[in-house]
């Protein structure tokens, strides 16, 4: 019988001097309590200066603490300089990666616009990459859902081996404790050792490792000569809690669980197997432990095949639809460079025509459409041509016949009272159709200028209120017949644009003239704002209107809303054609805006500098109410009505509130 009481072995305190005598100067008593004799040095102290004591000399104990207080005074200094470095490279390690990152991120930012920019304007990019997403996608499904299913193949292949083998050997080993006739500790111990190695199966190679621990808790007295046995130096711990609790309360039914155990330095896959056994009246827990290193080896092949078949797969799939895609999209592409080159004026240029596939009949489709309509263009711009050249040498032959017209048309209106009522009223007429007629000549001139480009913009700075004021002045005359107020509204007091001040003031004539002709005795409404690129200047009426339609048209040449209203100014029908063209030379912008009984608006937006670009307007197109901006202070405009006879405008107060002038309108084609 083994004792229950283990022996603990003597603590080193209670041991007396070397040799087991009695305690020396530097041996701890028997109470443990160390004594130290001071030792008295015949030497001479040696200071600082005079060097340190040779080794064979006994040391004092002030010279022993000076050193130490010396030492640790340098290994403070040296580690506040390690320190210090220590912080300097990590200040420039930082200050290198951020410095990377500034440089690496513009390249990643590029990189991805290019892709983006790639991926929008190429059709054969887009389909290659999608076809290779897709195959990846497909290839990842399909390998994962492989992978899986042979994994699971060989795992459920392995159990069942080991659960049939496992269920063999527990049977055998538990007929081998049954039949066991052994009393002693040797025998027992060599029976249980031979039992287990004969199912350890131990060869060249180990085809099951074991774990034979005694179940805890028992009310019978155990056997403590066997309490626990494993093979290849395994424990306890590598059997999961789950299987060891199942085990222990499953009586003799066999459980399994996965589980990993060490192999030298590595960790492999395994199958722990766990039954119940009795030997001698005490039940232990065996459980058989299966190596799945060789079915986890031969997965990983089959994944490694499979990738690395899958990538050439991929490459093969990507390689096949560039060559597809670029068969198909080479002639849309050739397509849209040769209808790029006839869009810009190029209309000799043909598609190449191979074959006699779709594309091949594209291509000549293609090219019977190019040739019809170079055809086309060119017999419309031989026409255009033709009546331009036509409309400018009637208008060069017509003016020397009407200048003489005109002369005697001036006689006889002059000369009117000495007639009589029949041929008084003939000569007027013929003085204001005459007069007409210029107009419409002088129009036609400026048009056919147009037509031909020899049209010069003449820019210089200016202030455009002495513009509308000069117009103002011209109108004052229509304003006062049509009985209408011509109100100017702005908050700046000077704005100065680069401009041709003549094809201005002809621009601005026009809007007024017509707002007056079509303002039904209303208030005109001149506003001018400005911002940082651009100024606008609106001319709004109140009086008949016309629809979004209408306001379309507007700028049409020869156009009329209503041919049969009688006209009493202007005439000619190409005022606000030719004021369209003057507003294209400033690179500006000339809009309409009109309702049926509201009235309408028309919004001329002009670049600051010549040559600039606008981005938005000052002035809104749609109008609200009309308001006045500012205080009562901040008013400053001219009025112009029927009580100033029609002579000069005259400056005026006038009380209102704000108007509606929104800095930041935007563009309301």
């Amino acid at each position: 019988m083994v004792s229950d009481i283990k022996q603990v072995p003597e603590s080193p305190v209670g041991k007396t001097g070397a040799e087991g005598g009695n305690p020396g100067p530097n041996n701890p008593d028997p109470a443990g309590v160390q004594q130290v004799t001071p030792v008295q040095s015949g030497f001479p102290e040696v200071s600082p200066e005079q060097g340190e004591a040779p080794p064979d000399q006994p040391v004092a104990p002030l010279e022993r603490s000076s050193r130490d207080a010396r030492s640790l005074s340098w290994l403070l200094s040296r580690t506040r300089i390690w320190t210090r470095r220590g912080l300097i490279l990590v200040l420039r390690v930082s200050r290198l990666v951020s410095i990377g990152v500034r440089q690496i991120r513009p390249g990643l930012r590029f990189l991805w616009r290019s892709l983006l920019r790639r991926w929008r304007r190429s059709l054969e990019f887009r389909t290659v990459l999608t076809t290779l997403l897709l195959a990846v996608t497909s290839f990842a499904i399909v390998g994962a859902y492989l992978s899986n299913q042979i994994a699971n193949n060989l795992f459920q292949e392995r159990l069942a081996q080991a659960e049939s083998e496992s269920r063999f050997n527990v049977k055998q080993v538990q007929d081998t404790f049954d039949g066991a006739q052994v009393t002693d500790q040797s025998s027992v111990i060599t029976l249980v050792y031979d039992t287990l190695t004969a199912v350890e199966g131990r060869g060249s190679v180990i085809q099951r490792r074991y774990v034979f621990e005694a179940a805890p808790e028992q009310t019978k007295p155990r056997n403590r000569w066997v309490e626990s046995r494993a093979s290849d130096q395994l424990t306890v711990r590598v059997i999961p809690p789950e299987l060891r609790k199942a085990v222990q309360n499953g009586g003799k039914q066999q459980f399994w669980a996965s589980t990993q155990f060490p192999v030298g330095n590595e960790d492999r896959p395994g199958i722990a197997v766990g039954n119940m056994v009795t030997f001698n009246g005490t039940a232990y827990e065996l459980y058989l432990i299966y190596d799945l290193n060789t079915a986890q080896q031969t997965l990983d092949e089959i994944q490694n095949v499979l990738w690395a078949g899958g990538a050439a797969l991929v490459l093969m799939i990507g390689a096949i639809a560039w060559y597809v895609t670029r068969n198909v999209v080479s002639p849309v592409s050739h397509a849209a460079v040769v209808s790029e080159k006839l869009a810009a004026g190029q209309l000799q240029e043909r598609m190449v025509v191979k074959g006699e596939d779709e594309v091949a009949r594209l291509g000549a489709s293609f090219n019977h459409m190019a040739a019809s309509l170079q055809e086309q263009i060119t017999q419309l711009a031989t026409l255009s041509q033709m009546q331009q050249r036509f409309v400018s040498d009637v208008s060069h032959e017509l003016r020397t016949p009407l200048t003489t017209v005109r002369m005697a048309a001036e006689v006889l209106f002059d000369a009117r009272d000495d007639f009589d009522p029949m041929n008084k009223r003939s000569a007027e007429l013929l003085y204001h159709q005459v007069e007409r007629f210029q107009s419409l000549l002088s129009d036609l001139l400026e048009i056919s200028r147009f037509d031909a480009g020899a049209a010069v913009l003449d820019a210089e700075p200016q202030d455009i209120f002495q513009v509308i004021s000069h117009v103002m002045e011209g109108a004052a005359p229509v304003a006062a017949e049509y009985g209408s107020e011509v109100r100017l509204n702005a908050r700046q007091k000077s704005i100065i644009v680069e401009m041709d001040s003549r094809r201005i003031d002809r621009i601005l004539r026009n809007l007024l003239l017509n707002a007056l002709e079509h303002g039904e005795g209303q208030p005109i409404h001149i506003s001018v704002a400005a911002n940082h690129d651009a100024v606008a200047v609106s001319v709004r009426d109140h009086g008949i209107g016309m629809t979004q339609t209408e306001a379309a048209r507007v700028f049409d040449r020869f156009w009329r809303a209503d041919p049969a209203r009688a006209r009493t100014t202007g005439g000619s029908g190409l005022g606000l054609s030719i004021a369209a063209e003057d507003t294209k030379l400033h690179n500006g912008w000339l809009q309409a805006w009109g309702r049926k009984g509201a009235g309408s608006n028309f919004r001329l937006t002009l670049p600051l500098r010549q040559g600039g670009t606008i981005v938005k307007s000052p002035l809104q197109l749609e109008p609200a109410d009309i308001e006045f901006p500012g205080a009562a202070s901040e008013r400053q405009m001219l009025v112009l009505g029927p009580e100033s006879g029609g002579t000069s405008p005259r400056p005026q107060m006038v009380s209102g509130k704000p108007l509606p002038v929104d800095e930041g309108a935007e563009e309301s084609s």
